[in-house]
């Protein structure tokens, strides 16, 4: 399995949204964001997400790594 890449919350909430999620508010920095058939996200919206962080972000997005990577590019 390959490691998990270092990237901001922006980033990744620009990811999230490439598979069908939409930003639906926000309350301070963290930002909420919805898919009409998958769980909700909430991205704190800082510099650099921790591994642990983005690895539930990917479970309940239902994304592998390997997918998430290929969408980085």
């Amino acid at each position: 399995m390959p490691k998990l890449p270092l990237i901001s919350g922006k980033k990744a909430i620009r990811i999230f949204t490439k598979v069908g999620y939409r930003i639906v508010r926000q309350r301070g920095s963290h930002i909420r964001l919805h898919h009409p058939q998958k769980r909700p996200l909430t991205i704190p919206n800082h510099k650099v997400l921790g591994k642990g962080i983005l690895r539930k972000l990917l479970r309940d997005a239902e994304l592998s790594v390997e997918e998430f990577i290929k969408l980085l590019k």
